[in-house]
């Protein structure tokens, strides 16, 4: 800019005509082909660069330019001009035009007068400040619109959010515009680089400037781009908005769109006909969603996409499955029917199912696979679980670039807000091992949220400025004019193709109805339906002008409504032959063979070789095999050593065990995924996968991913501090491959209640709502070992009373008891206690031949205490998991002599053992613990009890007796000394007519005996069949009630501790 303005003074001080003819005249006159040339004027002899040499070569420019100035270059033929002209010495020379890059501070003389461009003497131009500061303006001006375009845009098809036309441009440019007049609008200005209103023309007058720019961005489309930090990426999308007749669609464009409108108009007033009084969250209002999700598909694959992996709230998933997806139509009516199911599982409304399907697109005449993702009515809850899905199917088919798979999530405007889960998942998208390479997100706005206004629901401009922390373009438009949004969708897939990053769709809309079909939204939002009741819909806007253009006919319109009304029908007809419906006809993710051919009761070997176990084991306890010249921490170094020592000594601790089952499977072919916060070291530093070169950054080392030379991947990852959207990615990713094993680890077990609801909704109910089963393991660190509240209790008991299993109900015992169970519980709960159970029971979840998730309460004291570690004996080949570890001390020689029989769980086992060794009580006291609670161990429990059949039994843990496992254990044991514990239809209907007691007073001191329970009026013994009283009830010992998880106090903690070992071996 100072270059600028110094040319501008010394082109000002150039005086207009030819002061040249003097000298001209003085040369002239003297004889040619002379030695020397005449002396050039003072001004050019008195120009400082003169010297030496260079003074002869210049004396032989001046005097060919004297002949002719077309005969020495541009620059001196300026040069000379201006030094004839009397400017001052140092001033004369002007810089050679250059196709470099501007340096800093500095613009082009062209781009500051377009005028001199084609000027043939620079020196006859005057360039005054008012010319720059004008040009500088348009500048301006252009930037203000490329920033704040967007907030003048007609985006609102109900006109009420909509800026005052007669305000709109002064809030854009603000005091830009003060500078010009009438006379100016008219003026030509150079077009700046960062434009490309122009097209091929490098100049426009302003008006044409201003029209260009407010087609592009103030129009139906509002783009917000500017904040993104790429120059290259912010030239991109100005290309795509700014270039003349950028959307512009042909009459075959245009029928195929009216034509997607029709079908996603007809299908909702096909199912508000029929289905007049049923809930279905319909589109209305939002009719031109199938065509944008259409188009996105469509030019996605294109581009070479073959797999989109979609997820959504209810609002238009009926729609979606029928338009999009192709779901058969009968399948969607058939939900209205009430029918009941065909197959397992307890199913879910119709607004929540997911579907898979493989399909032509036939635009594209390339095969396609689709599949949306079922979803709870948390409205977000699947967006990360559509990543994860995503990103399991480009890992699983080697898409390392995100080519071939795309994501796509639907969200509602209040949700995409209001919802911290959409925050938690834009920030997987760049990260190393969560990225998808770009999710392509579309925003129904319906400016409300059930009933709540957007100034109540949200603090930010739009509802989607959530997406900017990751500098994700967000493209509002307009969703009463359908040809804009297929131009921002068609930008959107190619954004997304270009550079592999997530891009917004903000369909700017209306809701038709209320929250649902039968809510009345004129308690609430009176003035917005008064306005809504009002407008056409958009298929009937959009066919009007197509018939005003010349497009299409009424007739034509018109056939094209009646014949997809006509398959609406037929398919309809069918529906109503149907009897029952189907669950499984709605998985969202098929497993394609993996039931085939295997015996559903039967379950693969867990042991493996001792070869195997030592391989892995030393290659987990040495250095990388360039150890000269990779730096290892001396600690790690310390580890690896002790690690080498337990494989010399055939034992494992907790680490060498975990390292063990993931390798064994590795060598199988198994992939194996470890993902949570810190997992690669492990929160309490006992893994420590990755090894770091202590010099040179970035340089790691990852022994399990080396074991073998055709093993399976391994895959280990400390994520982001979330819990909510990374479960619900490994959730996601274990979907996709049935033969894999995912694990999610929390940092702390307690933190896991920041994902409870990808636990409540996804993982305990996913098989029985969606026929979706998961292989996923859940590692919890538990134990109270004196840290906190917020550090002890990985809440054992919210996973045990989500257990789907009966209390009351002894399963029939039979060879086939164990895996009978896992296949009937909707998870399996434990809490492991030696590294070979844990060993095992990894190992397990890829032997069952179905999938179960798998919660487990993992140790943290116990990953370095001596006694807790295993002998390669019980994990070689023939052993397999314990689901209970019964007495193995002096106990068990002599059951007469025992006089109590605890059970317990987990770490509090090596207290109990210790406690009990001290009071020298090993031959009257027997222990046993349970691995495996969830399901219940029956068999081993009753024989146990059995076994020591005169000794008290003591249920011990050390969380409060309202926490833990004693709620889901006594009823179960209690089950067990029973054998059965019938509750009769009589007994039933007393409870039900029991009107001053609530059905949890009723009912918790029934199931819970030892509190008695309530006495009614007695029918007819023939009548009433009830559990008796337990034989021999089980007392419990641990923690009093409490409402906090553990105490923060060492000293209570001490205390309770102490009392509890007190009360359990108290005889």
């Amino acid at each position: 800019m100072n270059r600028a303005r110094v040319l501008s003074h010394l082109l000002s001080r150039a005086p207009p005509g030819t002061p040249l003819a003097a000298a001209r005249t003085f040369i002239y006159g003297g004889t040619r082909g002379k030695a020397s040339a005449p002396p050039p004027p003072t001004a050019l002899a008195a120009e400082p660069f003169l010297n030496g040499s260079s003074s002869n070569y210049v004396e032989e420019m001046y005097t060919a330019w004297l002949q002719d100035p077309k005969s020495v270059h541009q620059s001196w033929d300026t040069f000379f001009r201006n030094a004839s002209a009397g400017a001052a010495p140092g001033t004369a020379y002007t810089a050679p035009p250059s196709l470099a890059e501007p340096t800093p501070h500095h613009v082009p003389l062209s781009s500051i007068a377009p005028a001199m461009a084609t000027s043939p003497m620079v020196g006859d131009v005057q360039i005054s400040d008012k010319v720059i500061d004008d040009h500088l303006a348009v500048q301006g001006i252009i930037r203000a619109y490329q920033i704040r375009g967007h907030s003048i845009a007609s985006l609102d098809p109900l006109g009420i959010n909509t800026v005052d036309p007669s305000q709109g441009r002064q809030l854009v440019v603000r005091n830009y515009m003060n500078r010009f007049s009438e006379e100016d609008m008219e003026r030509s200005f150079k077009l700046p680089m960062s434009t490309y209103v122009g097209g091929k023309e490098g100049q426009l007058p302003l008006k044409e400037i201003i029209k260009r720019l407010e087609n592009a961005y103030c129009r139906s489309i509002g783009v917000e781009f500017m904040f993104i930090n790429s120059l290259e990426q912010c030239n991109w999308i100005r290309q795509k908005f700014e270039s003349p007749g950028v959307m512009t669609m042909d009459s075959l464009e245009k029928r195929l769109l009216l034509a997607r409108l029709t079908r996603s108009h007809g299908f909702e007033a096909f199912l508000a006909r029929k289905f007049s009084s049923e809930k279905r969250f319909g589109l209305e209002g939002c009719e031109i969603l199938i065509p944008a999700m259409k188009q996105v598909i469509d030019r996605s694959t294109s581009l070479g996409v073959e797999s989109f992996v979609m997820g959504m709230p209810h609002r238009g998933r009926l729609n979606v499955l029928a338009n999009v997806c192709r779901k058969p139509l009968e399948h969607i009516f058939t939900q209205f029917a009430g029918l009941e199911s065909a197959d397992e599982g307890s199913g879910d409304v119709k607004y929540h199912l997911g579907t898979y399907q493989e399909r032509l697109n036939r635009v594209t005449n390339k095969n396609i696979r689709l599949a949306i993702v079922a979803n709870p009515s948390h409205l977000e809850a699947c967006d990360p679980v559509v990543q994860g899905k995503t990103r399991a199917e480009q890992f699983y088919h080697g898409d390392s670039e995100g080519k071939k798979v795309l994501s796509i999530l639907l969200h509602g405007d209040a949700a995409f807000s209001g919802q911290g889960i959409v925050y938690e998942t834009f920030h997987l998208s760049e990260l190393p091992e969560y990225t998808t390479h770009g999710t392509i997100h579309i925003v129904v706005n319906n400016q409300i949220g059930f009933t709540t206004d957007p100034r109540m629901s949200r603090s930010s401009p739009y509802c989607t400025d959530v997406a900017r922390v990751v500098n994700a373009p967000i493209f509002h438009v307009n969703a009463d004019d359908p040809e804009a949004v297929m131009h921002v969708c068609n930008v959107a897939a190619d954004w997304r193709s270009t550079f592999h990053k997530d891009v917004v769709i903000d369909l700017v809309c209306y809701r038709r109805n209320g929250h649902n079909e039968i809510d009345e939204p004129m308690f609430t939002q009176p003035l917005m339906y008064t306005r809504i009741r009002k407008l056409k819909p958009v298929i009937e806007l959009y066919a009007d002008k197509l018939i005003n253009e010349g497009v299409v006919t009424p007739e034509e319109v018109k056939e094209v409504k009646d014949k997809y009304e006509k398959i609406l029908e037929t398919a309809f007809v069918e529906a109503k032959q149907e009897t029952q419906v189907f669950n499984k006809h709605w998985i969202d993710s098929p497993w394609s063979g993996f039931f085939e051919g295997k015996d559903p009761l039967k379950i693969s070997p867990t042991g493996v070789h001792e070869d195997t176990l030592k391989h892995i084991g030393k290659k987990f306890s040495s250095a990388p095999p360039n150890a000269s010249d990779f730096v290892i921490h001396r600690g790690i170094q310390r580890i690896l050593n002790s690690r080498m020592e337990m494989v010399e000594s055939r034992t494992a601790d907790w680490a060498l065990g975990e390292a063990m089952a993931f390798g064994s499977l590795l060598k199988e072919g198994t992939h194996v995924r470890l993902s949570g916060q810190d997992v690669e070291r492990g929160t309490f530093s006992h893994r420590h996968h990755v090894l770091h070169h202590q010099k040179v950054d970035k340089s790691q080392y990852n022994a399990l991913a080396n074991l073998y030379r055709d093993q399976a991947p391994y895959t280990v990852c400390n994520s982001s501090l979330s819990e909510y959207a990374v479960l619900g990615f490994e959730l996601g990713f274990s979907m996709t491959n049935p033969n894999a094993l995912v694990i999610w680890e929390a940092q702390f077990g307690d933190f896991n209640n920041t994902a409870q609801c990808i636990i409540d909704q996804f993982i305990s109910s996913g098989q029985s709502k969606w026929i979706r089963q998961s292989g996923l393991v859940l590692l919890l660190p538990h134990g109270m070992e004196g840290m906190g509240p917020e550090h002890s209790s990985a809440r054992l008991e919210r996973f045990l009373q989500m257990t789907s299993d009966d209390p009351d109900v002894l399963p029939p015992f039979s060879d086939d008891f164990a895996i009978r169970q896992l296949s009937d519980i909707n998870w399996i709960v434990a809490n492991c206690s030696t590294p070979a159970s844990y060993f095992h029971i990894l190992r397990r979840q890829i032997a069952l031949p179905f999938r179960k998730p798998l919660i487990i309460m993992t140790p943290k004291s116990l990953l370095r205490l001596p006694e807790a570690r295993s002998s390669f004996d019980e994990m070689i080949e023939g052993t397999e998991f314990q689901r209970m570890y019964p007495e193995a001390g002096p106990a068990s020689n002599n059951p007469a002599n025992v006089k109590r029989l605890i059970f317990c769980s987990g770490r509090v086992y090596y207290d109990l053992v210790q406690a009990r060794k001290e009071a020298g009580l090993e031959e009257k006291i027997a222990i046993a613990r349970v691995e495996q609670i969830a399901p219940f161990p029956y068999d081993l429990v009753m024989k146990e009890c059995a076994k020591y059949a005169d000794a008290e039994l003591v249920w011990s843990q050390e969380e409060h007796k309202n926490m833990g496992a004693w709620s889901y254990i006594q009823p179960r044991i209690a089950t067990a000394m029973n054998h059965e514990r019938h509750i009769s239809s009589e007994r039933v209907k007393i409870a039900r007519d029991s009107e001053d007691q609530s059905w949890y007073e009723y009912w918790f001191p029934w199931f819970f005996p030892s509190s008695g329970p309530p006495e009614p009026e007695s029918p007819a013994p023939s009548q009433v069949h009830v559990a008796s009283k337990p034989k021999r009830p089980v007392r419990y010992a641990g923690r009093p009630v409490s409402a906090s998880t553990a105490t923060g106090n060492k000293k209570t903690h001490i205390r309770e501790s102490k009392q509890l070992l007190e009360d359990s071996l108290a005889l």
